[in-house]
């Protein structure tokens, strides 16, 4: 528990920073739409007939005049990218910064094994993304009854999962790749995220490329889908269960074996 809590204690201030700023950019949204509503009607014709761009956001498929529309599409792009930047970013600092920073000889000289090494970080690395979903998620509900809407909790607790297992997905991913980094791998996580963006925006816009949502863990984040059928599409969501895993996997086999310096 010793390198758990020296995670979390590391960790604190950009977790606090990250879920600060997370939060404000929903509640702002969120306060907005009371306001934006009455306009709403022109506003969704126009964006329902934007061509690829509202295929692109799914806001063709989504009726921007309803808080459950406006929020998956507004504040859905807010926490999918918020989100995954943070988990990205450590996920893929994780088991370098050791290296990166030198304190990895003074660490592997304690009695305690490397897989318990890999075990507290990833423990750590769970808790703090678990503990910023939770306080993004709580604060968005409040502010939802605060203008008085009717809360959609179904749709918007499944936008919410889906956003949580996307991060933890990230994170796994980058935790495998931190591991073959000596100097950090900061960009090579944000790149990841960039990347998975965009991959499912491209398989939204043209059906030939459609297979990319398979890839790419924003494909079962896809507000529109969830919104509109109730659910978290199972077949993408295992493909990237198995992903992460996988990323799991190598970091475990790769850090007992590593020549760490």
């Amino acid at each position: 528990m010793t390198i758990i809590k020296h995670e979390l204690n590391q960790r604190k201030i950009p977790l606090i920073i990250w879920t600060v700023a997370l939060s404000f950019f929903l509640m702002v949204c969120i306060f907005i739409f009371p306001e934006m509503k009455s306009q709403m009607g022109d506003l969704n014709d126009m964006f329902a007939s934007m061509g690829s761009f509202s295929s692109a956001f799914g806001m063709d498929q989504l009726n921007f005049g309803t808080l459950v529309g406006y929020y998956a599409i507004e504040c859905g792009n807010v926490l999918g990218l918020g989100g995954a930047f943070f988990a990205a970013l450590y996920g893929a600092s994780a088991l370098s910064k050791e290296e990166k920073e030198k304190t990895a000889e003074f660490l592997l000289t304690h009695p305690v094994s490397r897989k318990r090494i890999i075990t507290e970080k990833l423990m750590a690395l769970l808790m703090q993304i678990t503990v910023m979903n939770v306080i993004v998620y709580a604060l968005s509900i409040c502010s939802m009854a605060v203008i008085g809407e009717e809360i959609p909790f179904k749709e918007v607790t499944l936008l919410h999962l889906s956003y949580y297992i996307l991060q933890l997905e990230l994170a796994a991913i980058c935790f495998g790749i931190s591991v073959f980094s000596k100097k950090g791998s900061a960009g090579t996580g944000i790149g990841i995220a960039v990347i998975a963006y965009f991959l499912n925006i491209i398989a939204n816009i043209a059906e030939v490329v459609e297979f990319l949502k398979y890839i790419t863990p924003f494909g079962y984040c896809d507000g529109a889908n969830i919104v509109n059928n109730g659910c978290i599409d199972g077949v993408i969501l295992a493909i990237g269960i198995a992903m992460s895993i996988c990323g799991i996997i190598f970091a475990y086999l790769k850090y007992t074996k590593k020549d760490i310096s």
